[in-house]
C-alpha cells in the first residue's frame, strides 16, 4: 500500500529543513543554548543572594530583639544582687546571669555562623596583646564561670601577639567549654610562643569517636559523648575553627583514651613578636 502524499511531502520539508541548517546556524543554536545557560544561572545567583541579604537580615533583628530582654535580665539580677539576700536566692540569681550569659554567646555564634554562611568570615580587629597575659584573664573569668571545676594554666615562653581580645577569649571559652562538657576531672590550658604561637586545651575522659574526627569543626555537629550538654546546637568548635582561620591559623584535635583529648590552635610566628 503507497503511503500518502503528506508523508512525503513532510519528508520532503524535513530534508529541506536539515539541508538548510549549515556550521553557521548550528553554531548559532549553540550560542543561544550557552546565553540561556548563563542567564538561568545568573538568575540563580540572583535569588542565592536574596535569600543570603534576607537570612542576614532575619538575623541582625533576631539577635537585636534576644539582645534588649536578655540585658534587661542581667541588670535585673546584678540590681537583686545588690541585696541582703538568703544563699539560695543568689545561687538562683547565679543560674539565671549564667543562662543569660549562654543565651547571648549563642546569639554571637549564630551570627558569625550567618556571616560564614554569607563568604564574610568572622570579622576581627588585631591589636598587640600579650598572649599569655590574655589566656589568663580568660581563664580567671572562666573560672567564675564554672565553679569548682578545676583549670589550670600552663605558659611557655612570652610574646607579643597580634590578635582579637574578645575573639581569642571567644576561642578559649569554646573550647573550655566544649572539655569541661565532655571531659573529666582537670582542665589543662597551655599556651606556647616558640616556634609560632599555641594554644592548647587538653582534658581526660571519654576519646572522640574517631567518625566524628573529620566533621567535628563542621556546623551543627554535637558532642561525641551522653554527657554533653543538651541545649548545644553544635557551633562551639566551628566559631573555634572560623576565628583561628580569621587570624591567619588553624585548629586541629587529638583524642585518646590514653592521652586523653587535646584542641590546639596554632598561629603563625609572622603574626607575632617574642621579647
Amino acid at each position: 500500500m503507497r503511503p500518502s502524499t503528506s508523508y512525503y511531502d513532510s519528508v520532503h520539508d524535513m530534508s529541506l529543513f536539515r539541508a538548510e541548517i549549515g556550521p553557521s546556524h548550528a553554531a548559532q543554536l549553540r550560542l543561544l543554548r550557552m546565553q540561556c545557560a548563563l542567564v538561568t544561572a545568573q538568575e540563580a545567583v540572583r535569588v542565592a543572594e536574596r535569600r543570603a541579604r534576607f537570612a542576614e537580615q532575619l538575623m541582625g533583628v533576631t539577635s537585636h530583639d534576644l539582645r534588649n530582654p536578655l540585658a534587661a535580665i542581667s541588670m535585673a539580677v546584678q540590681l537583686l544582687e545588690r541585696q541582703d539576700l538568703p544563699v539560695r536566692q543568689l545561687q538562683l540569681l547565679g543560674h539565671i546571669t549564667h543562662a543569660a550569659e549562654r543565651a547571648q554567646r549563642l546569639i554571637a555564634d549564630l551570627l558569625d555562623l550567618t556571616q560564614r554562611q554569607t563568604g564574610r568570615g568572622v570579622a576581627v580587629s588585631l591589636v598587640a596583646v600579650d598572649v599569655q597575659a590574655l589566656v589568663g584573664e580568660c581563664l580567671e573569668e572562666l573560672r567564675l564561670v564554672f565553679p569548682g571545676r578545676v583549670l589550670s594554666l600552663r605558659c611557655v615562653g612570652q610574646g607579643l601577639f597580634m590578635a582579637d581580645r574578645d575573639r581569642l577569649c571567644q576561642l578559649l571559652g569554646n573550647l573550655v567549654s566544649n572539655a569541661l562538657d565532655y571531659g573529666e576531672g582537670e582542665v589543662t590550658v597551655t599556651t606556647r610562643v616558640e616556634a609560632q604561637v599555641l594554644i592548647s586545651v587538653h582534658n581526660q575522659g571519654a576519646p572522640i569517636a574517631p567518625h566524628l574526627l573529620d566533621h567535628l569543626f563542621e556546623p551543627m555537629v554535637r558532642g561525641h559523648h551522653e554527657r554533653g550538654r543538651p541545649g548545644s546546637v553544635g557551633l562551639g568548635l566551628f566559631i573555634v575553627r572560623e576565628i583561628a582561620r580569621a587570624h591567619l591559623g588553624e585548629v586541629r584535635v587529638s583524642s585518646s583514651v590514653e592521652q586523653g583529648t587535646t584542641f590546639t590552635a596554632t598561629f603563625p610566628l609572622a603574626s607575632a613578636t617574642r621579647f
